[in-house]
């Protein structure tokens, strides 16, 4: 099957799309190599997240950004590349170890030790302790969950700095404690007569290491697309009420799903006095949701999946979580990225599979189980624009720097910060589904 980042170079710029086929993507840009757009953000002194999904999404002025890739890499050829880290690899054996996260380009993506989602790879490197290095093929917040998880001596490496996350940027720490403040001044600190706080935080595990950091702190946890519920649960039993970032939608369908009232969720505008809100609808809450989502999942519409009706009918349809709640309830199933791959891999018999999620997982998905027709519900191109970041010349720079004793592209969450982010990430890993 050929790769997205190929399919995209392959798209005249001028052609519109045409449907089911996938003749479109959402920027011609994504052509391009990733380092233009490093150089360009530079340049400007502007930052962004780059072509594909995230486009339009304002990047704070925090944003990390990646210094310019040298020349020899970015003239490489997409063969020269993967020689060079193969032979990287090879010299350094078990001192390193590379993830792959399910959203990863397929040329990054068969390098990888291990793929998964963010959480799965963040413990699978934990099956390395000689490695090391961590070369993590993900995003910012990816990196820093492994270098809390991983030992101090280990050196967590993102190829591409500029490899943010648009929907963990939605909630920053300032933001989160400001909010803090002024639900505590609403509901109080005391518990209930069944000993319930007012209040617990639960941060998505797509958000910085403060704001995990914040959560352990606040006795609060995190939580992954795979046990929001049991999280959630968790939650409930220590606390009237929760505030849920910084996916409004999956704080939404899943609170939902366990019969919590929409008119008990009400959203949490940052910058606004109460979030938008009135005392009265914050004291008769359940779940505060905050006003952030996932750029690539929110493309997912109700119309996409009337047209996989039409055109399969008996089609079965998934959708991640992250998925606006009509498009969830318009589905036949919703689950995290590894729910979905499970649910293809279990089909017995040839099914015809209409995916709402990432297009590089869902093509190799296809590619992976031919005896099934999958296809994404988006027909147009449009990767996450910030895992479309990592390319393999980055992935060579990273690993030729290990070679000749250089780390480049460390991320460490800061001391005071990674021990409270911990105990949230130990809570989560006790609330099993």
């Amino acid at each position: 099957m050929t790769s997205v980042a190929t399919a995209i170079s392959l798209i005249p710029r001028s052609q519109p799309g045409t449907g089911r086929a996938s003749a479109s993507s959402c920027s011609p840009d994504l052509a391009k190599g990733p380092w233009e757009f490093d150089a360009a953000e530079a340049l400007a002194g502007v930052p962004a997240y780059g072509p594909g999904a995230s486009s339009g999404d304002r990047a704070p002025s925090s944003t990390p950004r990646q210094g310019q890739l040298p020349q020899e890499y970015r003239d490489a050829t997409e063969a020269e590349l993967h020689e060079r880290i193969v032979a990287a690899k090879g010299k350094l054996g078990e001192r390193v170890v590379v993830l792959g996260h399910f959203y990863q380009r397929d040329e990054v993506v068969q390098h990888a030790d291990f793929v998964g989602d963010s959480f799965q790879l963040a413990n699978a490197a934990l099956t390395r302790p000689d490695a090391e290095a961590i070369v993590f093929c993900g995003v910012h917040f990816m990196a820093e969950t492994a270098d809390i998880l991983s030992r101090r001596d280990q050196a967590v490496i993102l190829p591409n700095l500029a490899a943010g996350c648009s929907m963990a940027d939605m909630a920053d720490i300032s933001s989160v404690e400001q909010a803090w403040a002024q639900l505590e001044e609403l509901f109080g600190t005391e518990p209930d007569a069944e000993g319930r706080v007012p209040v617990i935080p639960v941060t998505y595990m797509n958000s910085s290491a403060a704001l995990k950091g914040f959560c352990g702190e606040h006795g609060g946890i995190v939580c992954t697309s795979s046990n929001a519920a049991a999280v959630l649960e968790w939650a409930f039993a220590r606390a009237q009420r929760v505030l849920f970032f910084p996916d409004q939608h999956l704080g939404r369908n899943t609170a939902k799903a366990m019969g919590v009232p929409l008119e008990q969720m009400p959203m949490w505008s940052p910058r606004k006095p109460l979030g938008g809100n009135d005392a009265e609808t914050l004291l008769d809450s359940r779940v505060i949701l905050w006003h952030g989502f996932c750029s690539v999942h929110k493309r997912f519409t109700v119309a996409q999946i009337e047209q996989a009706r039409a055109e399969y009918p008996g089609v079965r349809v998934i959708v991640h979580p992250e998925c606006p709640m009509e498009v969830v309830d318009a589905a036949d199933e919703y689950g995290s990225t590894d729910y979905i791959r499970k649910a293809i891999a279990a089909a017995t018999e040839p099914t015809v599979f209409a995916i709402g999620t990432e297009v590089n997982l869902v093509n190799r998905l296809a590619a992976e189980y031919p005896q099934h027709t999958v296809f994404c519900l988006d027909p147009v191109i449009c990767p996450c624009s910030t895992m479309y970041r990592i390319h393999p010349g980055y992935l060579a720079w990273v690993l030729e720097g290990l070679v000749d004793g250089e780390v480049r592209n460390r991320i460490e969450v800061p001391e005071d910060v990674a021990p409270h982010a911990r105990v949230a990430l130990e809570r989560m890993l006790a609330a099993r589904p």
